[in-house]
């Protein structure tokens, strides 16, 4: 059994007279990928912004392998939905700004940043610029920039939404064989159900105003699994039981 390396317990978080999130409880495991699903103003990225330190909840804690991290930024690595990769800069050079950020000097930084280029499919890549390179690419730099900013738990907020399904399809592949090898938790935002589905051991559900979390789903199936998981009859199983649950 893998030991647990986040815990998000009891977090509230009020607007005003807009309360958004009522005693959220959830957990990540090393090695997982677990899912926040909801529809759009439930919450979810609310609390990564509470999750990452970058907003102050109302109530609860946030705990990262035993170790009190409410309101503190800089722990866990967060990813929104654009890949925001300076245009100015080189891939190198946007990759290696977390660790230059952290105090480490620039030689250093592209060197450990390149050390990494290869895993995550970005040989050759290092001199050129965001414009220079596909929507696949460019988010996988975002992502080993993440990475490279905490290598314990990242966060991923929608961040494949924007490509194309053929380019999904592919990029989901990669992500979870990267997962792999480099020993990453990861939790994510999404609202796509088949998205949630296909690529996570579990899957907390948060609807609702105030978002609660109205059930955590496990995916008991074997990654990875294929775009032919999706035409199973276990698959729509899953997603009739989140469908019920959303309505």
């Amino acid at each position: 059994m893998s030991k647990t390396i986040l815990e998000v317990k009891d977090v509230s978080v009020s607007f005003g007279d807009a309360h958004i999130l009522d005693k959220v409880n959830i957990e990540l495991k090393e090695g997982e990928l677990v899912s926040l699903l909801g529809v759009s103003g439930s919450g979810k990225s609310t609390l990564f912004n509470v999750i990452a330190g970058l907003l102050k909840a109302d109530n609860g804690r946030v705990i990262l392998n035993g170790e009190d991290i409410t309101n503190k930024p800089g722990k866990v690595s967060y990813m929104l939905q654009k890949d925001l990769l300076l245009p100015f800069r080189t891939i190198e050079d946007n990759v290696a700004l977390p660790l230059i950020m952290k105090g480490m000097n620039k030689k250093e930084a592209r060197e450990t940043a390149a050390s990494h280029f290869a895993e995550f499919g970005l040989e050759g890549r290092e001199k050129k610029y965001p414009s220079q390179l596909s929507g696949g690419m460019r988010q996988r730099a975002a992502l080993l920039r993440t990475y490279l900013f905490s290598q314990q738990v990242a966060l991923l907020d929608e961040p494949f939404s924007a490509l194309d399904t053929f380019t999904k399809s592919q990029i989901h592949d990669w992500y979870l064989d990267v997962m792999e090898k480099i020993k990453l938790s990861t939790l994510f935002v999404t609202h796509d159900i088949d998205e949630a589905i296909l690529l996570s051991d579990r899957i907390y559900i948060l609807s609702g105003k105030p978002g609660v979390i109205q059930k955590e789903i496990i995916i008991d199936e074997p990654r990875p699994r294929d775009n032919s998981f999706l035409l199973t009859e276990r698959f729509l199983e899953y997603k009739r039981e989140i469908l019920s649950i959303l309505q």
